[in-house]
């Protein structure tokens, strides 16, 4: 407005958008939507043909405009911000956490990179996530079956109530995918005898696809989903009435990201003969997710390793003092191996897998992505290669009984 010269500086983001949508009611409609769509008519030269104004284009420029008004000089040179740097975020929590945290009980692992909390039932919890979150780091709770019916999640429940339905399966070794009868699959969860065979005779690693997954879920399991609901973590953030669940809060008028919940069963790596695929290969979620592991079978039959043998396929990875430690521990039973990469390396991955897949003499066309294909599980001599080639270390996670992992959306990746 012209009579507030004194606060043009603090003119915020709220005061923008709303003087620019009194201008731009182009894009009206019965939900109210103050703004026009953001898209043009017209030729790609634009040299004929009416352009729609672009909001985002408009909110910038007014931003740029406004930021310092032309009788004034900048209060900050770039000198001063380089001297005035800031200490790192992540050392400030991490040298400042035991102070200020004493009541929670929690961990950091993989190098500082993921923050574990040991203890579910602690309501103080999210104070410590909040921090953590803010740098767009993967989080662990343990401890979440402990709230949970646990006979609702063992395998022949779930096959006893639902093995009459159909769904896709993938086999995991060659990306094939097959409409069958969901019994088929659970009998052989822990029952390797009954399990398909490839080709070449091998047992076949099978993964029951996003069964069932959103509205489908909670009609088609009903005690379930409201089992998993009340026994989320953090509920601030991932229950749907969370007060931080931002997604949960969205104006009706939004196109909303899926937010499941959605069922993942594979069989386990230790029946196969071939132990570099993975039952999830590299991939980018688009909204932050929380994977709680709600069952863990024990496959029994020719072939298959001991408890023994798979521990000690657990132990030959590079892993955190503290899940070693854990992996003794009796009372823990582990279930999932994790491989997860900060959002900031996503394009030496990609760089990377793409060097690989030549050195392999796969075609490797400009419009693939290996990532968004989720065309490879790296193995851990390529994870070496990964780290001696391009510096960018992975960060290995054991998920066990009731862990709940969450991760930022933009986190890669595979289990």
């Amino acid at each position: 407005p012209p009579g507030s010269q004194n606060n043009e500086q603090g003119s915020t983001l709220r005061d923008l958008l709303t003087t620019t949508a009194g201008k731009l009611r182009l894009g009206s409609t019965d939900a109210g939507i103050a703004f026009a769509p953001v898209y043009s008519t017209g030729t790609p030269s634009g040299k004929s043909g009416r352009t729609m104004p672009n909001i985002l284009d408009d909110i910038i420029a007014s931003v740029v405009e406004n930021k310092i008004p032309p009788n004034r000089t900048p209060k900050m040179n770039v000198k001063s911000e380089i001297k005035d740097e800031p200490k790192d975020d992540r050392k400030c929590i991490l040298d400042d956490s035991s102070k200020l945290y004493n009541d929670i009980q929690y961990s950091w692992i993989c190098d500082k990179h993921v923050l574990w909390l040991r203890d579910h039932k602690n309501r103080n919890n999210w104070k410590l996530f909040k921090e953590c979150w803010k740098q767009g780091r993967p989080v662990l709770v343990s401890g979440m079956h402990k709230k949970m019916n646990f006979s609702l999640w063992k395998a022949e429940s779930i096959s006893l109530d639902f093995g009459n339905q159909q769904a896709d399966i993938l086999n995991c070794k060659d990306s094939v995918i097959s409409n069958t009868n969901v019994k088929e699959f659970w009998d052989g969860f822990e029952d390797v005898s009954k399990r398909q065979k490839i080709k070449n005779g091998e047992t076949a690693l099978l993964k029951l696809k996003d069964w069932p997954s959103g509205e489908d879920f909670k009609a088609m399991m009903p005690a379930r989903y409201e089992d998993l609901l009340k026994s989320l973590p953090l509920p601030e953030y991932c229950s749907p009435e969370g007060k931080l669940n931002l997604a949960s809060h969205l104006p009706g008028f939004f196109v909303r990201p899926d937010l499941g919940p959605r069922l993942c069963s594979a069989y386990g790596v230790a029946a196969t003969k071939d132990h570099d695929i993975g039952t999830t290969n590299l991939h980018i979620e688009v909204s932050d997710v929380v994977n709680i592991l709600v069952y863990v079978g024990i496959a029994k039959g020719n072939g298959v390793l001991s408890k023994s043998g798979v521990l000690k396929k657990f132990e030959e990875e590079d892993l955190d003092d503290l899940l070693r430690k854990r992996l003794k521990d009796s009372s823990e039973l582990p279930g999932a191996l994790w491989h997860i990469y900060a959002g900031k390396d996503a394009d030496k991955i990609r760089e990377f897998l793409q060097k690989i897949a030549k050195e392999q003499g796969l075609e490797v066309l400009p419009e693939h992505d290996p990532i968004r294909d989720q065309s490879w599980y790296v193995n851990k001599k390529l994870r070496q290669r990964l780290f001696e080639e391009y510096g960018v270390k992975t960060c290995t996670v054991i998920q066990f009984l009731g862990d709940a992992i969450i991760l930022p959306a933009g986190a890669l990746h595979q289990v």
